[in-house]
């Protein structure tokens, strides 16, 4: 076996690394060295991901299943939800990994980010095991479900959204180092962190979790709880990566740049509106397709003023302001501080 290529590797990179030579993208420095840490922000995110250690079986789901069996236990309305829901989902964190594994890792040129990032890639792992849990505790059609993302178009739409971004970069050949790729890659961080998590989960969340507080599917919910959590940590870090990209490489965020992303952040907020209408056509669980798109405007617009971009949607607030109270990241070092020995054993949620 000839190992002079891998020797070569590991004496181009030779030497100490000092916390000046890291950087996000288009870095030479060893990255097999994790410290010291330049990004501290990152690396505290791989630990609180640890901390949040959670596993679907641990959640019991008879309840659920007894609703679900029940003659009139549900609407059709609320029915449809779930299974719309769990259509998405079930393959949308599948896109995910299959983003972070197949591009962003490779691309990423940071050892304490891509800690985080392999943390990351295991909660989608769990949250893609979680809804398959739930589809076959419900005794659902697998083939209906896991198909939804081909077949309805409000779920395909925005699975084709996410997959135009990544389709260039998961090509072995890319690689970045000039100012058009380092801007591809930046556009695929904005898409798959601040549109298909940051945008494109928050109306099934919603759903999903207005069931759970009416102690209705509460299984399937206290799972979406848990995966929420998640998500919010994975949205913290993709904007935090993407602003210090940002800093590192001002010429990158030109006008067009900014003006790309927020037609992104723009396109996601209607795909997502399209999909609230398509799941919700009436009123159902205390909220219509119209609080709906008021909420994801609302969201937009933290969105983009998480990228220092100028709101698109005046006026708007949050009609569901519940939800900024079970999300609340300004609260997640006191949950996770209070919440390790509760999640080993599931059924800790409280819905009040």
């Amino acid at each position: 076996m000839d190992a002079s290529e891998g020797v070569a590797e590991l004496e181009g990179t030779a030497g100490r690394v000092e916390v000046d030579d890291k950087r996000m993208i288009n870095c030479r420095a060893d990255l097999n060295q994790l410290v010291p840490f330049k990004y501290d922000w990152a690396w505290q995110k791989y630990l609180d991901g640890c901390a949040n250690h959670w596993m679907p079986q641990e959640i019991n789901m008879n309840a659920d299943l007894a609703l679900w069996k029940k003659e009139g236990g549900l609407t059709e309305d609320e029915r449809r939800i779930v299974k719309r829901n769990l259509g998405f989902f079930s393959t949308a964190d599948s896109l995910v990994a299959n983003n972070l594994v197949l591009a962003i890792y490779r691309l990423i040129t940071n050892p304490e980010c891509r800690q985080y990032i392999l943390r990351q890639s295991f909660e989608e792992a769990i949250h893609t095991h979680a809804y398959q849990y739930c589809i076959e505790s419900l005794g659902m059609d697998e083939g209906e479900i896991f198909n939804m993302y081909r077949e309805i178009p409000a779920v395909a739409k925005k699975a084709q959204w996410g997959i135009q971004y990544t389709r260039e970069l998961s090509d072995p050949s890319f690689t970045t180092g000039t100012p058009e790729t380092d801007r591809i890659l930046l556009q695929n961080l904005i898409a798959f962190y601040c549109v298909l998590e940051g945008i494109f989960f928050y109306c099934g969340f919603t759903q999903i979790l207005s069931m759970g507080r009416r102690n209705k599917m509460t299984g399937v919910s206290e799972q979406f709880q848990y995966i929420l959590r998640d998500e919010s940590m994975h949205v913290n870090f993709g904007i935090d990566a993407i602003n210090q990209i940002k800093l590192e490489n001002p010429h990158l965020w030109d006008q067009a740049m900014r003006d790309k992303a927020t037609q992104m952040i723009l396109e996601g907020t209607e795909l997502e509106i399209q999909y609230a209408r398509d799941t919700m056509p009436r009123g159902v669980l205390g909220m219509n397709a119209a609080m709906m798109e008021e909420y994801l405007q609302f969201i937009a617009n933290r969105r983009l003023m998480q990228l220092g971009l100028p709101e698109q949607f005046k006026g708007v607030g949050n009609p569901f302001p519940w939800m900024s109270e079970i999300m609340d990241l300004r609260k997640e070092k006191n949950f996770f501080e209070t919440r390790v020995t509760e999640y080993q054993v599931g059924g800790a949620l409280n819905w009040d």
